[in-house]
């Protein structure tokens, strides 16, 4: 193993533990724990929404699937960025002017009802362990390519990790780990691009021709349908990545560190013109990989692929690259997970424990106790599901996150701010159903059932034939909130006015 790459390494580890040190001696209330207290600016905001968008799914498996699938690996970069558009648009600002720390919180706005918030709680709590999982498989790959130790090991590392981060320093602590990290993560993408460049003489043409004869797919590397062979399964796989953005807790979660709506629209501008530079420097790190790699050699590092970027940096950038690039790699893991465990520990210390256990009546000091309780919880719960997780790539499992957000929370979200007529009833429907019919799905399908040995997590035939469901899941979480809503006779127009009044104007005491 290269001294330097363990020098850079643990440079950045150390790094991101001295901002936790700092970021500690801030929080010292539920809201610095939660929301940083509000204190972000908008560029710093959409910088640490990047850093946390950015994950072990984008970096790692977008570059793995794009190495091995050609342009249906792509699918991922496009989908993911489009999806900004609708949090700029339809979700920013109403999420910023009704909601305090949690999505259940900006529900409740216009419901004030326990049983929503129990299962928006619970809908927070799936996503995060499913992306917890990926972020986790993600790291566990890259320590053991990196140092050469056992999986498990490595996925404990990563856990201790970022459970030191939460439970010091909060979500000030996070914020700035993201930013650090995103600002490390575009330099590191920045370099790799102009160095696959160069050996292309600059010429994207002659890359795109190289492509063609460097991997067992030949031409069609570069047509749709490698990956992908059902049209359904690609507008369904398409249909999460757009709409689920918008109901990532983790995600959501940021737009309560701004001091109002009008930051939190420009910090989603800054982190759109970040994230869509991203992934359009994804294409050059999977074609690199194809070209400079080989597949069989990414294969052999990792089954699913995800070890395609870090090998791509020390082909044509040496052991220094490498050191860099799989150190900035870990900081995204951390930085991610991070968030992920904050928004799972504030679903259950804020909604479940503080508004529905002790019904509001909870001191400040013990909400952040139980925040950090649910915070070792949920990173104990997430280290476990990935220990049996390795050899899935981890942009698929992500992908099963984003369409759980998009069948539960989005169809609410969208119901409670424009929608007059929708109801308790319609919230709970929408989010069970949502939530269920998506996890029953997903345990039917190829991604869970294959007849290959090692194809899935199960040998046998899948019942259900597309891997990921939004097709169906998506729309039945906004037609059982619509039927819902009109199979029940509650109606509160007056709410709604209100609702609509502070979702418009941030007007926090209108009658």
């Amino acid at each position: 193993m290269d001294a330097t790459v363990i020098i850079l390494f643990l440079a950045i580890v150390i790094l991101t533990l001295v901002i936790t040190y700092y970021a500690a001696k801030r929080t010292k209330s539920t809201g610095d724990f939660y929301t940083a207290g509000g204190g972000l600016t908008g560029w710093q905001n959409g910088l640490a929404i990047a850093g946390d968008y950015l994950s072990a799914a984008s970096f790692l498996g977008i570059a793995g699937m794009i190495a091995l699938n050609g342009f249906d690996g792509f699918f991922y970069s496009i989908g993911f960025l489009i999806a900004y558009l609708v949090v700029l648009f339809l979700v920013a600002e109403p999420l910023r002017n009704l909601g305090k720390y949690t999505i259940a919180d900006m529900i409740n706005a216009r419901f004030d009802a326990k049983k929503i918030r129990g299962a928006a709680a619970l809908s927070t709590i799936t996503i995060v362990l499913f992306y917890m999982i990926a972020q986790l498989v993600g790291a566990g790959a890259l320590i053991q390519l990196l140092f050469g130790i056992d999986y498990w090991i490595a996925v404990l590392i990563v856990g201790v990790m970022m459970t030191i981060y939460v439970l010091f320093g909060g979500m000030i602590a996070t914020s700035w780990v993201q930013i650090t990290k995103a600002v490390l993560l575009m330099a590191g993408m920045f370099i790799i691009s102009l160095l696959v460049l160069f050996h292309f003489n600059f010429n994207i043409s002659s890359m795109f021709t190289a492509v063609k004869t460097a991997t067992s797919h030949g031409a069609d590397y570069l047509k749709p349908g490698v990956l992908y062979t059902d049209p359904l399964s690609t507008i369904s796989l398409m249909i999460a990545l757009v709409f689920g953005t918008a109901g990532l807790p983790h995600i959501l979660m940021r737009f309560f560190t701004v001091k109002d709506a009008k930051t939190a629209r420009s910090s989603v501008i800054t982190a759109t013109w970040t994230i869509g530079l991203f992934y359009i420097l994804t294409l050059f790190l999977g074609f690199g990989a194809a070209a400079f790699v080989g597949q069989d050699a990414i294969l052999a590092a990792n089954p699913g692929g995800n070890m395609a970027a870090p090998l791509l940096a020390q082909a044509i950038g040496g052991n220094i690259l490498f050191a860099f690039i799989s150190a900035v790699a870990f900081a995204t893991i951390l930085a991610v997970v991070a968030g992920l465990v904050l928004s799972g520990a504030s679903a259950f210390a804020h909604d479940i424990y503080g508004q529905i256990i002790k019904k509001g009546k909870v001191t400040d000091r013990e909400q952040m106790l139980a925040a950090r309780y649910a915070s070792l919880a949920v990173s104990v719960l997430s280290i476990v599901l990935a220990l049996g997780a390795q050899y899935l790539n981890v942009a698929f499992l992500v992908s099963l996150a984003f369409c759980i957000a998009a069948s539960a929370n989005l169809p609410v979200i969208l119901y409670t701010v424009y929608w007059k007529r929708f109801n308790t009833a319609g919230a709970i429907s929408a989010l069970l159903t949502g939530l269920l019919s998506a996890l029953i799905l997903v345990s039917m399908s190829p991604s869970v059932f294959s007849p290959v040995e090692g194809a899935a997590l199960f040998v046998g035939e899948p019942i259900f034939p597309i891997d990921n469901p939004a097709i169906i899941s998506v729309p039945l979480g906004f037609l059982a909130g619509f039927l819902g809503t009109l199979l029940s006779k509650e109606y509160n127009s007056a709410r709604y006015a209100e609702v609509k009044v502070k979702a418009n104007t941030g007007y926090r005491d209108a009658n």
